[in-house]
């Protein structure tokens, strides 16, 4: 008995000896929990894992923020410390010190940058208060780094991609433009002085007196006040005359074309908190500029660049130790389609009148202009606008920040060559006549509903006859006799309710609620809701040049234009040659709305409109003018223009008027 108990109390002990051995901590089970805090990046209780000797050399607050200050300084992301620990763990029992291998991978501002490191772990402690420690130093963050060094970073901006027309004309460049600015030390009168400023500079004393009081601001500095093209130099020497005033050159966006394409090019400004929250995770900061407007905007992600940046360690003897490097990429040049000369005889045009217009080549799909008027100049936002200048363009009744090609409007009678084609592909004889007495006429069953025509000729109307004269009662008579389906699926053909795969977002043209026969009746002539933008008008257009096809429209060049059909068939090759010929009669016939440009000597299909704008049916509307020209015997330029408030003065014959300097000019 007395050794079956001694063999009990034997084993008993050693039991709890093996579990004592087991319980006791092991180094690579600590260095593994440390290394998973690291990647949390939870470095105040990383500081509970470095061994007594090293807390002695850093404080826990020094040490979190070293480290804070490094990743953030460095932009350290998608940090990755991968220690991978052994399955069967090595006897220790015996050893005070113990070296384990891993490497470190992130990605920051100059690239991405891995390295290996061993870790040293001591034990320390006695008793239950003995474990393994991380005899930590500053080579953990980088191998490089030595104790009292410091990590710098250096950026490298990225040049941001330039905008140029089909023949390379710059329309958002990469220039020089002069800085004005103060030095207040060397100012004679202060008040005196800021008074002559602001008065040159078009600003109020209040905006440049904020600018000078400024906290950074010291007596010697020099203090910008507003940017300025360098062309300005009558003003420039006006600045430069008076004491304390300094001009330095400075790189900016400009834009050569200045109103003539703001709504389609845009303008950059700083980032503000808004952009950054939406760009999150893209690279941004608040020191960047980003696409404001237009394709400046749109082409943001291919114009910005990547900006590159070095991350190295200064010795004390000057040296440096590159930890990683990376070279800045610069923005995509991005060509347009656009011809910038045409865009600028169009905008010129239109001599601050408010209107859409839209060119393109009806054979490629090529975008050659597009026009908003009124406009503004985008250089001011890159100078500095001032908040007058904001205020002025924000209440101009005329709303010239509002870019009108990317709307939709009623397209008025221009829509009348789209109803010829529904009616001649659903089978309508061209040559079949209506005898309309008068100039008003109406369904027996319509109670408070009528279609009103411009003039009675006094001639039965056939297809011709009505696109000549522009007859509302025949294409009201067509669409109703064509019925609200086929009526439709002709629009829908031609690409109404259908979005653009476009450049530039571009509002959609819509048939709109078609649910009466009155409506029906408006909507053959281009009135009721039926929406277009001048862009679909001209695209629409293109399919009586194409053998009925209506192609791709595009803004962008790729190394090579391929011409791509976006509706194919709208209507047959026939009948899109039977409506271009109709149309030619509608400049060639002394009668004809478009007689007015007949005198070029040019082989021109054409077409007027003149959509009426109304609250209500009885109130007292106004009146938008259209006309789409294509030239027929070379068809390398087709227009869709609309001039606003054109009632009581000519109508759709202003449009005609002012199209045609720009015909005479691109087609002769």
């Amino acid at each position: 008995m007395k050794k079956l108990a001694l063999f009990s109390s034997l084993l008993l002990m050693s039991v709890l000896f093996l579990a004592a051995c087991s319980d006791e901590p092991s180094p690579e089970e600590r260095f593994a929990a440390y290394t998973k805090l690291w990647n949390k990046q939870d470095f105040a209780k990383m500081y509970e894992y470095l061994s007594p000797e090293t807390r002695k050399e850093i404080s826990a607050d020094e040490f979190e923020k070293r480290y804070e200050k490094i990743y953030t300084g460095i932009e350290a992301d998608q940090l990755k410390v991968d220690y991978k620990q052994p399955k069967e763990e090595k006897d220790h029992k015996d050893g005070e010190k113990v070296s384990l291998s891993y490497t470190v991978d992130m990605s920051t501002m100059a690239g991405a940058v891995s390295s290996e490191h061993k870790a040293t772990l001591v034990k320390e402690g006695e008793g239950e208060e003995e474990n393994w420690y991380i005899k930590w130093d500053e080579s953990y963050i980088f191998p490089q780094l030595e104790a009292g060094e410091k990590v710098s970073v250096e950026t490298y901006p990225a040049i941001r991609g330039e905008i140029v027309d089909r023949n390379e004309r710059g329309l958002a460049m990469n220039g020089t433009v002069a800085e004005v600015g103060i030095v207040p030390e060397k100012m004679a009168n202060e008040s005196e002085t800021v008074k002559k400023v602001a008065g040159i500079l078009n600003m109020s004393t209040d905006e440049v007196n904020q600018k000078l009081k400024q906290t950074w601001v010291k007596p010697s500095y020099f203090v910008p006040i507003k940017k300025m093209s360098n062309d300005n130099s009558a003003t420039l020497e006006k600045l430069l005359s008076i004491a304390g005033v300094s001009v330095n050159n400075t790189e900016e966006r400009i834009y050569p074309y200045k109103e003539a394409t703001a709504h389609l090019i845009g303008y950059v400004g700083e980032a503000s908190a808004e952009d950054l929250e939406k760009l999150k995770g893209k690279g941004y900061t608040a020191s960047d500029v980003i696409g404001k407007r237009g394709l400046e905007e749109v082409l943001e992600a291919r114009l910005k660049g990547k900006p590159g940046g070095k991350i190295f360690i200064k010795t004390e003897d000057g040296e440096e130790k590159v930890i990683a490097e990376k070279p800045a990429e610069e923005g995509e040049t991005i060509t347009l389609t656009i011809d910038a000369e045409l865009q600028k005889d169009i905008f010129k045009q239109y001599k601050n009148e408010v209107g859409s217009a839209s060119a393109i080549d009806p054979k490629t799909g090529e975008t050659l202009a597009l026009v908003s008027s009124p406009s503004f100049d985008p250089n001011k936002y890159i100078f500095g606008i001032t908040k007058a200048e904001q205020k002025a363009l924000e209440e101009d009744p005329k709303k010239p920040l509002l870019n009108r090609f990317s709307s939709t409007y009623a397209p008025g009678s221009t829509i009348k060559a789209l109803t010829a084609s529904i009616a001649l592909k659903n089978g309508v004889d061209p040559k079949g006549s209506i005898n309309i007495q008068g100039k008003t006429w109406a369904k027996s069953t319509w109670k408070d509903h009528s279609i009103t025509r411009v003039s009675d000729p006094g001639v039965p109307i056939d297809m011709e006859k009505a696109l000549i004269y522009s007859d509302n009662i025949y294409f009201a008579q067509k669409a109703l006799g064509l019925g609200k389906e086929k009526f439709t699926n002709g629009l829908k053909a031609f690409g109404f309710d259908e979005s653009l795969n476009y450049d530039y977002p571009i509002k959609a043209s819509s048939i709109g609620k078609i649910d009466s026969e009155g409506r029906l009746a408006d909507a053959g002539y281009g009135q009721a809701q039926v929406q277009m933008s001048t862009l679909h008008l001209a695209m629409t257009y293109s399919a009586f040049l194409n053998e009925g096809n209506i192609p791709a429209p595009f803004l962008i060049t790729g190394d090579k234009i391929e011409k791509k059909i976006w509706k194919e068939n709208a209507i047959s090759a026939d009948q899109a040659n039977q409506v271009t010929k109709m149309l030619t009669q509608v400049v060639e016939h002394p009668k004809g709305s478009g007689h007015g440009i007949a005198d070029l000597g040019i082989k021109i299909a054409a077409k007027t409109g003149t959509a009426e704008i109304k609250a209500s049916k009885n109130a007292d509307g106004t009146e938008n003018g259209w006309f789409v020209a294509m030239d027929t015997e070379d068809p390398e330029l087709l227009m869709a223009w609309m001039t606003e408030d054109v009632k009581g003065r000519g109508g759709s014959h202003v449009v005609v008027d002012q199209m045609k300097p720009v015909l005479k000019k691109y087609l002769k």
